[in-house]
């Protein structure tokens, strides 16, 4: 794959585990609006579509300004405990760094809690470019995001691998016309990734390298 020269990741569930802090977040919000408590595997499925439409199908609609309120108040600190990034992540990184690759991230997470993130497990360093869906008119899977990153660092689709870790970073990619790596540590199942059909799918993020 020697054309390609820039690299887009999603951030959660491709990088980063920040799967504890957001069941954490989560169930501290239906506690509090005295909605039920929901299992991890249940809240780990609705992730990826930001944190409104996480909580908006589990709560009144006249709910939703509070609840994305009390989300966000207890996530700051939450993603300081509950967020490491996957195995071999600085390593990838590191390598693809030193290959000449640019990078970027496109998340659908809020840019706020996404630079809580970056900057907390120090991945500031590797990144050209963070662009994050609350900047956009459309989140994931529309492919805005991924054009104005190609856009904002000069490359055209066919010199662009993305990475992520669900249907919707496939969909994204096919519709920008890039070619789409997924891995399967986010919140899509097998089943549901190989039916968009990808570039490639792999299990751990160290894979990569054998790919480039």
């Amino acid at each position: 794959m020697e054309y390609i020269r820039l690299i887009i990741f999603d951030l959660d569930g491709t990088l980063v585990d920040a799967y504890p802090a957001i069941i954490k977040s989560f169930n501290y919000t239906m506690r509090r609006l005295n909605y039920p408590i929901q299992n991890a595997s249940v809240i780990r499925r609705a992730v990826g579509l930001g944190d409104e439409n996480l909580l908006r199908p589990f709560i009144k609609e006249k709910d939703l300004n509070k609840a994305t309120s009390l989300y966000r108040r207890h996530h700051k600190k939450a993603l300081l405990k509950g967020s490491r990034l996957f195995p071999q992540v600085n390593k990838v990184l590191g390598y693809l760094k030193n290959k000449g690759y640019k990078l970027a991230i496109a998340s659908n997470r809020p840019t706020k809690f996404s630079w809580i993130l970056i900057k907390h497990l120090r991945l500031e360093s590797y990144f050209d470019y963070v662009l994050c869906a609350d900047r956009l008119r459309h989140i994931k899977p529309h492919p805005e995001i991924l054009n104005k990153i190609m856009q904002k660092l000069s490359a055209r689709p066919w010199q662009v691998l993305y990475v992520g870790d669900m249907t919707i970073d496939a969909q994204a990619g096919r519709r920008a016309k890039v070619k789409t790596i997924i891995v399967t540590t986010g919140s899509s199942t097998n089943y549901q990734i190989k039916k968009e059909r990808p570039y490639r799918i792999i299990r751990k993020i160290k894979e990569l390298r054998g790919i480039l």
